[in-house]
């Protein structure tokens, strides 16, 4: 069965409907036989390479919001983190582009370092408000996932992976999505934001269920919501 996710490295909800996600899928009977891809979706296409304010500033600018209305609305989040068991810089995190970050996500999954690469690269922004946009940091965080460092290099010195991460998100809007985190259940169920844990397993259960019954694990057709 294989799980179509797609996230961005900078959205809040979609870090913490990974770890909800993962654990509804540790607790699943047939785990290793569920394959995860990730998939490109930017928050914010525009956002510059070279950041010149924090999310929160972003956020009280852009929404008409005072600086303690946005430190308050990203305190909210920060402790519904702490409740999946991830402790957040958020309120440093910057207002940044994730274009070159994602074009790493595609190289990284060729060599099946994708999950690896995705989770360091949430932690890197989230956990340590690191600069996503920078290519010394992009880079130090994908040796540390295991990616090739000429591979690297050369994907950060052009413009590869990125009719890929086009691609990926002209697919979400195929299937209806607006935003993120979007799960794709074995092309059957369409899943929408951090859900609980509860509803998860639900769905890895009906899709399992579903495809054992036609006797195909892949229909055809977009997802059911």
């Amino acid at each position: 069965m294989r799980i179509d996710i797609w996230s961005d490295v900078v959205c809040p909800w979609c870090y913490v409907g990974k770890r909800r996600f993962e654990k509804a899928l540790d607790a699943f009977p047939h785990r290793d036989e569920v394959e995860v891809v990730w998939h490109s979706f930017q928050l914010d296409p525009s956002a510059p390479a070279r950041p010149t304010e924090t999310a929160t500033q972003m956020l009280s600018r852009k929404y008409g919001m005072s600086p303690a209305e946005a430190a308050q609305a990203q305190s909210q989040v920060i402790a519904l983190a702490a409740a999946e068991g991830m402790e957040w810089q958020h309120e440093q995190s910057l207002h940044l582009n994730t274009l070159d970050a994602h074009r790493l996500l595609h190289l990284a999954a060729r060599s099946g370092r994708q999950e690896a690469l995705k989770e360091a690269l949430l932690h890197a922004y989230f956990g340590e408000a690191r600069n996503l946009a920078d290519h010394e940091e992009l880079r130090r965080i994908a040796l540390e996932a295991g990616l090739d460092a000429v591979r690297v290099d050369e994907v950060l010195a052009s413009t590869e992976f990125a009719d890929e991460v086009d691609a990926d998100v002209r697919q979400a809007a195929a299937y209806g999505a607006t935003g993120v985190p979007f799960y794709v259940v074995d092309q059957r169920y369409g899943v929408s934001g951090a859900q609980p844990v509860e509803l998860f397993a639900q769905v890895l259960e009906k899709a399992w269920a579903d495809a054992r019954h036609d006797g195909s694990s892949e229909p055809s057709g977009h997802p059911a919501h």
